[in-house]
């Protein structure tokens, strides 16, 4: 099966929670087309749900329980302000575990970070912002600014 952009797609393993996921991150990220679901007969489960967001093609496979997903790879979500930031925050932790740092774990074991676009320029303002950040699960942008202005640069 092609799909995707040239060169890259991303997949993703499941434990029979392929479609429930694709579902799920589609509405999250408000994407207009549904999945193109696989399926090895009519009546059977997923075995393959291709879906987008923000343009980068997904395929989501009910692989089993052999794998598990660990945070040692995460989709980073690149917001443009802190309403964006609240928004995935909230909808993709809905069931999961949050993190540290704008990272979190949602429903289905997948490692998240939620960050916003303006954060590596925020970071280059000097270490309070990384002190600061260090103390947060969901970024606050307007706080990460204030600990840039008052720590000014090293």
């Amino acid at each position: 099966m092609s799909v995707g952009a040239p060169g890259l797609t991303v997949c993703l393993w499941f434990d029979g929670m392929a479609e429930a996921a694709a579902w799920r991150y589609l509405k999250t990220f408000g994407e207009p087309d549904p999945p193109r679901i696989s399926r090895p007969r009519a009546d059977a489960p997923a075995f393959s749900v291709a879906f987008t967001l923000r343009g980068r093609t997904f395929v989501a496979m009910n692989g089993g329980p052999l794998h598990h997903f660990t945070p040692a790879i995460s989709l980073m979500v690149d917001c443009a302000d802190q309403a964006e930031v609240d928004h995935f925050w909230a909808h993709l932790g809905e069931g999961g575990a949050p993190g540290r740092c704008g990272w979190l774990v949602d429903r289905f074991g997948v490692s998240w970070q939620v960050a916003p676009r303006t954060l590596p320029s925020l970071l280059s303002r000097g270490p309070a912002v990384m002190k600061a950040m260090l103390t947060m699960s969901k970024l606050d942008i307007a706080a990460l600014e204030r600990a840039g202005d008052e720590g000014g640069k090293p």
